[in-house]
């Protein structure tokens, strides 16, 4: 039972990360190589015409879904880090760690890369809508595997390690078609490898956004397992948990989340990793059910700062948005591994 003292903390930290959220939203649509005055922002956005057709385009069809897409990335990104850290106890475990990345950059590989190796290989039209499918599918194989896996291994870290195969040898199949690849496709695959939040649609996000939020539903509906699964699986054993169906919930939650934000953003690094242990000593609680949310709030907050950070004032373009994640989570992973991080109760 949580004191009157801890809930009134726990709600002033709540309230500040909600008006964090709101206002790098707000800054990530006002931000931008072209400068829109704020009221025509606002008279766009309550659906207003403006005085310039092309500043509706910009902040309609560009930034808005951009905004978004970051939103959605960032909580997404954090509470799958923030499952596979309590799932494998280990506080440097990531979303990607069962080779989902992987599979979906071998999807996308398949499709950008392919007319170079497959003869007679042909991609027409669609848009970005191959790419994303493929990636789906490459890390949709990937979470098939390890579902299969899971139901025969008993030790979670056989399953960690597996994992990072699968990862090893789709990641080996990728070398070899890049190996294989012109100069102007294997530009095409590093460029998606960067990571981007500008290019998802309006189309794209009615797809992305739904996912999202079924896989965080999924995640916040498997609390009860989660502080279960911080004492041990054999702990969780003894009181009675599936450990096999709690693995395949939080498998599938993590492939969900963090497959469907690599198909339409790309490989977007350390914000699963960095992000929960923010919310941790914020919070200073190993209750999912406060951790979950904080995380998914903070992963949201991080990602839209580090999309305000790619475009700033003065540049033509914008900066690859895992240089900027990178630049932001690797010191918050540089400080865990020098103090061997370890919070009591957590892992």
């Amino acid at each position: 039972m949580k004191s009157p003292d801890t809930r009134y903390k726990d709600g002033i930290l709540f309230a500040l990360l909600f008006a964090m959220v709101l206002f790098f939203f707000i800054t990530s649509i006002v931000a931008g190589t072209v400068s829109i005055p704020v009221g025509e922002i606002i008279n766009i956005l309550a659906g207003g015409e403006s005085s310039r057709p092309d500043w509706e385009i910009i902040v309609r069809e560009l930034r808005v879904p951009r905004a978004v897409t970051a939103l959605a990335a960032g909580a997404g990104l954090s509470v799958s880090g923030l499952l596979m850290q309590t799932a494998f106890r280990n506080p440097l475990a990531g979303p990607y760690v069962l080779g989902i990345s992987a599979g979906a950059s071998l999807g996308v590989a398949i499709v950008v890369m392919g007319a170079s190796i497959i003869p007679g290989y042909i991609i027409t039209g669609g848009g970005d809508w191959p790419a994303v499918i493929a990636a789906w599918a490459g890390s949709g194989a990937v979470l098939v595997l390890i579902l299969l896996v899971s139901f025969r291994v008993r030790d979670i870290m056989t399953i960690l390690i597996l994992g990072i195969m699968f990862g090893s040898a789709t990641g080996a199949l990728v070398s070899i078609m890049q190996y294989f690849s012109t100069e102007a496709m294997l530009k095409s695959f590093l460029i998606w490898t960067m990571g981007s939040l500008g290019g998802v649609t309006g189309q794209q996000l009615a797809i992305m956004v739904p996912a999202v939020a079924v896989g965080l539903i999924i995640a916040m509906a498997a609390v009860k397992i989660l502080n279960t699964m911080l004492l041990g699986e054999d702990y969780a054993r003894s009181m009675g948990l599936n450990i096999t169906l709690a693995r395949g919930v939080i498998f599938f939650s993590t492939s969900l989340l963090a497959g469907t934000i690599t198909a339409f953003c790309g490989p977007i690094a350390f914000v699963g990793i960095a992000v929960p242990h923010l919310a941790r000593m914020m919070f200073r609680n190993a209750d999912h059910a406060v951790l979950m949310p904080a995380t998914a709030l903070t992963g949201a907050s991080v990602m839209l700062a580090s999309d305000i950070a790619s475009r700033l004032p003065g540049m033509e373009g914008s900066l690859p948005i895992n240089s900027v994640t990178a630049l932001l989570g690797i010191p918050v992973v540089i400080w865990i591994v020098i103090r061997n991080q370890k919070l009591t109760g957590i892992f």
